[in-house]
């Protein structure tokens, strides 16, 4: 079920926002087409429904563009009802469905948004952190080279005091010998077999005694850390627990209301099929 052209980003604190001051400032008039007034709450709705129409022109300009805008969708829309367009059939079915659309999105502004909380949203995230798989990964480094010979020539520099970066940077042909054969932290699956299973059985802090051969030739590797993979913060994680539980809301707020008002597609050629 497709939710987003439906939704506005309208927190819960913006929408009960109705102060005294706010409310007499919502109500200036800005402009007049004929006998209709257009107040600032009329623009700034408009600011928000024609955003990205605006997105291009200096910020300083989008407001007077977007009361340009609605002067124009005003007089052209006087001139349709005086040549009786409102009252066509399709004119009618469409402003409905306008109309249905705009209650829509306010339910789910006043009613659904509202109920995922920070509270909320953080019990979600406890949970699903608590459920998550932990995967163990390795910090490593390594020096490629292309025989054995070399690579057991490398290990005994190793052996006798050598600093692992400085000869990574001197002799290693892989991409990453000019960072001292730095690999970052990688989990299973990540690294060719032969590579990946050298890496994971040794310890941390220690290189391999002997030359690991894969594909690409010949390594010696130092593990630099192993830990578990590391969670993610509440804050980085919000945003995407957010959409995700305001898409449950509404699928539970949808499906009950379904039920309540008994709708029923009669056209067996256009239901969906059962979920």
């Amino acid at each position: 079920m497709t939710i987003i052209p439906l939704l506005r980003a309208a927190t819960f604190g913006a929408a009960l926002a109705f102060t005294a001051p706010a409310f007499a400032q919502d109500s200036k008039v800005v402009a007049k087409v004929g006998e209709k007034s257009i107040t600032r709450a009329d623009l700034d709705q408009a600011m928000k429904d024609l955003a990205q129409q605006f997105a291009n022109f200096p910020e300083a300009q989008r407001e007077a563009r977007a009361l340009d805008s609605l002067i124009d969708i005003y007089v052209l829309s006087q001139k349709a009802e005086s040549a009786g367009m409102d009252g066509e059939a399709v004119m009618k079915s469409r402003l409905d469905l306008l109309r249905a659309r705009a209650l829509h999105n306010a339910w789910f502004q006043g009613e659904i948004q509202p109920s995922i909380t920070d509270d909320a949203l953080k019990a979600r995230f406890d949970a699903e952190v608590a459920k998550a798989p932990r995967q163990q990964e390795v910090s490593a480094r390594h020096i490629l080279v292309k025989t054995e010979e070399e690579a057991k020539a490398i290990i005994k520099e190793l052996e006798g005091g050598a600093d692992f970066v400085e000869l990574a940077k001197a002799k290693s042909t892989g991409p990453s010998g000019p960072k001292g054969g730095d690999l970052g932290y990688f989990t299973k699956g990540r690294m060719v077999p032969e590579f990946e299973k050298a890496a994971f059985d040794m310890k941390k802090g220690s290189f391999t005694k002997e030359p690991v051969k894969t594909q690409f030739g010949f390594h010696v590797i130092k593990v630099e850390d192993k830990r578990d993979t590391p969670l993610p913060s509440f804050d980085s994680a919000k945003n995407q627990i957010q959409q995700i539980m305001l898409a449950e809301a509404y699928a539970e707020a949808v499906k009950k209301a379904r039920e309540e008002a008994g709708a029923q597609v009669l056209d067996d050629s256009l239901k969906l099929p059962a979920k």
